[in-house]
């Protein structure tokens, strides 16, 4: 039997994820009209943003990028969506703890592992794991509880792909069709509530994310997010359309050379929501949905991270109160002013180890005229025998995250709790080890080196 590939499936659910989407929140379709044309003007002024992304092999992949965001509320939710996920080619990569920041989640993100197939389809999955021992009320606990162990989010179809999957290593192109119509049904939202409008408002008063997570019957895409080349720019555009964007960019200052992650969004949207009743469903309404757009930059290694967070913490500390409407540009100026000590270009990124390359070879005739016997990139690179490019972040932050949850739940405080995560609770729910994703770019920028070495020594 003939198999279809995981990236092929991968892709078509995107697709038609993005289609759902598009029909659920019209603004979405807003964004990407947005961000097709910011990235438009972008490629044609910078000519040399344009070669590094060909360079990259990441051209092809821009309009397609996306990723989503869920919420699932047990164990056993989030240990079966790891499978369906495997089915895409999709494994968890990282993992995220949001409860010191005030959202009682910890997650992890699905995505594809290797550059070649992230090329192909960039698709990633934000997936959060309520932790529903926070809710303070141990009554309201053991009801949310309850009603979160006898829904079923999954269909038997889907889930039955799954097991078939598993058991041939693969599915037919049919089989790959019925399976993405058969996901996306966990993924459409469904404007029923699970629970009375009482109850909601119960859920509500404990955490909005609480009420978003247990009062419905299964975990509708939050958000489905664009990648764009300048999300300054996008930012001023989304307040010129009515779009009402967050006061601030989640993330690090503008930059020469982007690292990291930027994030911004407009504000959930007031969906009408039915909340069964004795006789006739209650009118009521859910605020959680939103948009979102990010804009990527170099992934950081281990020193690089410390450097990013050191710099963040200390802005947040200055600023002395959750980043908002009304401190957004003293903000920005903390910010600003604490990132200089933080390089801005490439080069010294470089040099420093503070940011993951990929290494080519320019001159690969001259290189073999140089009859070199030993391998010194640095000297190569000054010959213009070698160039790099940097290798771009395929994964979050949860400080961002954090910010990007409370913006839209409309929290503008933060809640202390207790409990910390525990990574290792989390990879028992999971059913499996999450992967480190700085490992990954330690193997990307390795493999480039380890490429040339090969060639030096023909």
């Amino acid at each position: 039997m003939e198999f279809i590939s995981t990236n092929q499936i991968r892709s078509k659910f995107s697709a038609l994820m993005s289609e759902m989407y598009k029909k659920e929140v019209p603004l979405y379709g807003d964004l990407l009209d947005l961000v097709k044309h910011i990235n438009g003007e972008m490629l044609n002024q910078k000519v040399a943003l344009n070669t590094q992304l060909h360079m990259r092999d990441e051209y092809k992949r821009l309009s397609l990028e996306r990723h989503g965001a869920i919420r699932l509320g047990t164990a056993q939710e989030i240990k079966t969506i790891c499978r369906i996920f495997a089915v895409m080619g999709m494994q968890p990569v990282g993992y995220y703890d949001l409860v010191p920041a005030g959202v009682p989640v910890f997650a992890t993100a699905f995505r594809a592992l290797k550059l070649e197939d992230l090329n192909e389809s960039p698709f990633r999955v934000f997936t959060s794991l309520l932790r529903l021992e926070l809710v303070e009320d141990e009554n309201l606990r053991q009801i949310a509880h309850d009603i979160l162990e006898k829904r079923q989010i999954f269909t038997e179809r889907a889930l039955i792909l799954t097991d078939k999957f598993e058991q041939q290593g693969g599915l037919s192109k049919i089989d790959a069709e019925e399976f993405i119509h058969e996901v996306l049904e966990t993924f459409r939202w469904h404007k029923e509530a699970a629970v009375s409008k009482a109850l909601y408002e119960s859920l509500h008063q404990q955490h909005r994310l609480v009420a978003d997570v247990v009062a419905f019957k299964g975990p509708h895409i939050n958000h489905l997010t664009p990648r764009v080349l300048d999300i300054d720019w996008a930012q001023k555009e989304m307040f010129k359309l009515g779009m009402s964007p967050k006061a601030v960019i989640e993330g690090p200052p503008p930059r020469n050379c982007p690292i990291l992650l930027r994030q911004t969004s407009f504000k959930a949207l007031e969906e009408n929501v039915l909340f069964p009743s004795y006789h006739i469903s209650e009118q009521g309404t859910h605020t959680a949905r939103f948009g979102e757009i990010e804009q990527r930059g170099v992934a950081l290694t281990v020193k690089g991270r410390h450097l990013y967070d050191e710099l963040l913490e200390k802005s947040r500390t200055q600023l002395g109160e959750i980043p908002n409407d009304q401190n957004s540009e003293q903000y920005m100026e903390i910010l600003n002013e604490n990132f200089k000590k933080f390089p801005d270009d490439y080069n010294s990124l470089r040099l420093e180890k503070l940011a993951f390359f990929r290494y080519f070879l320019n001159k690969e005739d001259d290189l073999l005229k140089e009859e070199n016997h030993f391998f010194e990139l640095e000297s190569l690179i000054k010959k213009g025998i070698v160039s790099f490019e940097p290798i771009v972040y395929e994964d979050f932050l949860p400080v961002s995250a954090a910010g990007i949850f409370q913006s839209n739940l409309g929290e503008n405080h933060q809640i202390n709790y207790e409990i910390t995560s525990s990574k290792s609770l989390f990879e028992s729910y999971l059913g499996c080890e999450v992967i480190d994703e700085i490992e990954l770019y330690e193997k990307i920028e390795q493999k480039s080196i380890e490429n040339i070495e090969e060639k030096l020594k023909k």
